[in-house]
């Protein structure tokens, strides 16, 4: 018995021989590391909303569809600039969005696997795609199938999120829609074409924001000046930078609807004879248009259009309360940003 009892004693001695000795070359090859090792950082956080956090490479993701524009200024410290302020915005979105996402887990609003399958197919029909030019076309703009099938759920979160919890506050009364389409009758849609005359105000591709706002400028100087009397035509002949029509005061002639962008048809559709309007951007800079004439059409009935303008106000009003709403969310929230 005697015997027994030493021999136990001798295995735990050997056993805890084993554990020190183990400890002491692992403590060793531990000072070894922290005096070798290099420090990498793989990512970092550069904003927390409550209890999440969004990630610099998440920012980048998002960033790199825009920043080629930005990429192609010259001047190193404006680049840098426009960039940064580039990056203060997307971020902005992010934190707006991260908000929805979490008021929507607060209301168990949840979006299926089969939603986000769904959603994937439609981009890829829309787009005529294939999955393997798909999967190319995501690897060009910095995703995998994973991340942005996260993306889209998340999307979709957002969208349940704001029809379902914003949506309630949006009330479009018929005295509301009367009241548009009276507006409609009186001036846009009820104007069939219109004979334009522009001033153009250049801008270069890559301008600075101190080129912008001289262009800026000098389209207010041309709306002021026609507005206090003087003839748009002679101002266009003298201010106006596109030489294929200052000669002739800026003349455009006739445009029927369809004929102009969406942007610029929502402006000088809703113009009336003799009005000035601008600066409105175009390709090679700012605009200031000029209706000269206007050419009058019957409009349908109050009926015909009544959905049609409710789904317009609707729309309209959802954008405005949605609005209000992320701004009480970021007022409750706890945000920091670490840019």
């Amino acid at each position: 018995m005697p015997r027994a009892r030493s021999n136990r004693s001798m295995r735990v001695l050997l056993i805890l021989a084993a554990l020190l000795v183990t400890t002491s070359v692992a403590s060793a090859q531990k000072k070894v590391a922290k005096r070798d090792r290099k420090v990498y950082v793989v990512d970092r956080v550069v904003a927390v909303v409550n209890d999440s956090v969004v990630l610099a490479s998440e920012l980048d993701v998002r960033l790199l569809p825009l920043v080629g524009d930005v990429e192609g200024i010259s001047d190193p410290e404006e680049r840098r600039r426009r960039l940064d302020k580039l990056r203060g915005q997307m971020l902005d979105d992010m934190v707006n969005e991260e908000l929805i996402v979490q008021a929507a887990v607060e209301a168990r609003i949840e979006v299926e696997v089969a939603d986000v399958n769904s959603a994937l197919d439609e981009i890829k029909k829309q787009n005529k795609l294939t999955d393997a030019q798909f999967a190319e076309a995501l690897t060009a703009q910095g995703y995998t199938l994973a991340t942005y099938k996260n993306d889209l759920r998340r999307q979709l979160t957002r969208y349940k999120a704001v029809n379902q919890l914003v949506r309630s506050r949006v009330n479009i009364t018929d005295e509301d829609i009367r009241a548009r389409y009276d507006a409609l009758v009186r001036r846009s849609e009820s104007v069939s074409a219109v004979r334009l005359s522009h001033i153009l105000i250049e801008v270069p591709e890559k301008a600075t924001d101190a080129q912008v706002a001289a262009a800026k400028e000098r389209a207010a100087e041309a709306i002021t000046r026609v507005r206090g009397g003087e003839d748009f035509a002679a101002v266009a002949a003298e201010l106006s930078d596109e030489a294929a029509t200052k000669g002739t005061g800026g003349e455009l002639g006739w445009f029927e609807r369809g004929a102009l962008s969406p942007e610029w048809e929502a402006v000088v559709f809703s113009m009336e004879k003799g009005e000035t309007r601008g600066p409105i951007s175009g390709p090679t800079g700012l605009h200031v248009f000029h209706v000269v004439e206007v050419k009058q059409t019957e409009i349908k009935s109050f009926d015909e259009l009544k959905e049609q303008l409710r789904a317009e106000l609707t729309r309209r009003e959802m954008e405005k309360q949605t609005a209000v709403w992320i701004e009480e969310l970021r007022k409750k929230a706890y945000i920091d940003n670490k840019l």
